[in-house]
């Protein structure tokens, strides 16, 4: 879970820089609404999804779009307020009165209204709605500052084929509502409808005073279907981690160009156990999937070097750095020192290093690296500030599932960089 780290501190900052810059200077927020007590899946808003808190997706589209003064989560939840301000946001903390499950999110936003009378424009962001880009919000609120509209909302374009509800089976039948039976519309040859997806909604605060989210001068934002995805059931989840890591926002650092791993050997490629035999000899055990994954990396041109804290035996580190191809450095007391000086020396980058860490010394590389990510099992202070948190534990599978996780990013970057030169050549 990526911390409120100099990165995230930045975004606010630059948001507002950005946002003042502009001829309207009304106060426009964010407003995330993440109660704990969900009742389809406990603690949905922070349960991990592709290697992120649920809310993180969107907490972090929200920061990086620019044209928010303030992104707030509104919550009554311990954990989601910590995982949200590790993230970046602000915390209402929201009353029992409104956090009830009688309670409708317009009754939390006119609250939040009402404690922040500074605040001129809301946008309500769905927390379950993690394909939500920077883009979406950049576009969808011009509508407000540059047209003049009071509401814009999120609607996606959708195909269905609609009749009426039979509620008496034994006595009615039913009728089309958007189409003859006799003429079937071809998808090609249909527009299709306008659906609201959920992602967002502007709105001023003399509108939410009155309790309405959509009123006076509306328009909406038409989203793309990859990007309208939404979470409601614990079914959603694996089909949603598969569109988030194809259709996801994953910040603005281009992962293509990560150039080394540093990975931390105890606690990162190996489980921290060390064995010692009868004779005195120490041995560790590490994983085949974990030397395969570094083997897929050296392969795609990353250079892979294991950081260890701790002195270990020659005899052992020699048998350890033959077996995994890659150099290991011992000793490192001071790992942002070390990363620095092993920067300075190949001419690298933040944007360039990924990080694989497990404790409270590899805070601030986790922060700083362009890629970053602790094993399942690490503590808690470690998966703060980590930008991916691996589903396998240190010595079972972590590097190997944060190799597929860097390979698969920079296959996606690409990818968008190739689509970008074909736009670019054909208009």
């Amino acid at each position: 879970m990526a911390a409120a780290s100099k990165n995230s501190l930045e975004r606010i900052s630059n948001a507002k820089r950005r946002r003042l810059d502009t001829n309207d200077t009304r106060h426009i927020a964010a407003l995330i609404l993440a109660r704990g007590g969900s009742k389809g899946i406990p603690l949905k808003n922070i349960k991990m999804l592709a290697g992120v808190p649920l809310i993180g997706w969107v907490i972090r589209a929200a920061l990086d779009s620019g044209v928010f003064h303030s992104v707030w989560v509104s919550t009554d939840h311990d954990e989601i307020e910590r995982v949200a301000r590790a993230w970046g946001a602000q915390v209402h903390r929201r009353s029992p009165e409104v956090s009830t499950d009688s309670s409708s999110s317009l009754d939390t936003i006119r609250e939040f209204s009402r404690l922040n009378p500074g605040v001129d424009v809301i946008c309500n962001i769905q927390a379950t709605s993690p394909c939500l880009h920077p883009e979406d919000l950049k576009k969808a609120v011009e509508c407000i500052t540059k047209e003049g509209c009071d509401s814009v909302f999120s609607v996606v374009r959708r195909y269905p084929l609609r009749w009426q509800e039979v509620k008496n089976e034994v006595s009615q039948c039913t009728e089309p509502l958007n189409l003859d039976p006799a003429h079937r519309p071809r998808r090609q040859d249909w527009e299709g409808e306008l659906c609201e997806n959920g992602s967002f909604y502007f709105a001023t605060k003399e509108l939410v005073e009155k309790g309405l989210l959509q009123g006076g001068k509306m328009k909406y934002f038409e989203m793309k279907p990859e990007h309208s995805v939404n979470i409601d059931t614990d079914i959603d989840w694996p089909v949603a981690e598969q569109k988030v890591l194809r259709f996801g926002y994953f910040g603005k650092d281009k992962p293509e160009v990560v150039k080394l791993l540093l990975c931390n050997l105890s606690g990162g490629l190996t489980d921290g156990q060390i064995y010692i035999s009868a004779n005195g000899e120490e041995m560790v055990s590490i994983n085949t999937r974990d030397q395969a994954g570094i083997d897929m990396l050296k392969k795609e041109g990353v250079k892979v070097i294991l950081l260890e804290k701790d002195p270990i035996a020659k005899a052992l580190a020699d048998k350890l750095s033959k077996r995994m191809s890659c150099r290991i450095l011992q000793d490192v007391d001071d790992k942002l020192k070390k990363v620095q000086e092993l920067m300075e020396k190949k001419g690298l980058e933040w944007k360039e290093v990924a990080y694989l860490g497990n404790d409270e010394p590899d805070v601030k590389c986790l922060e700083l690296a362009g890629l970053s990510a602790v094993p399942m099992d690490a503590p808690t202070v470690a998966h703060n500030h980590a930008k991916y948190i691996c589903h396998n534990a240190a010595g079972h599978g972590a590097v190997r599932e944060f190799a597929e996780h860097i390979l698969l990013l920079k296959k996606k970057a690409k990818s968008q960089m190739e689509q970008d030169r074909i736009c670019r050549n054909t208009f």
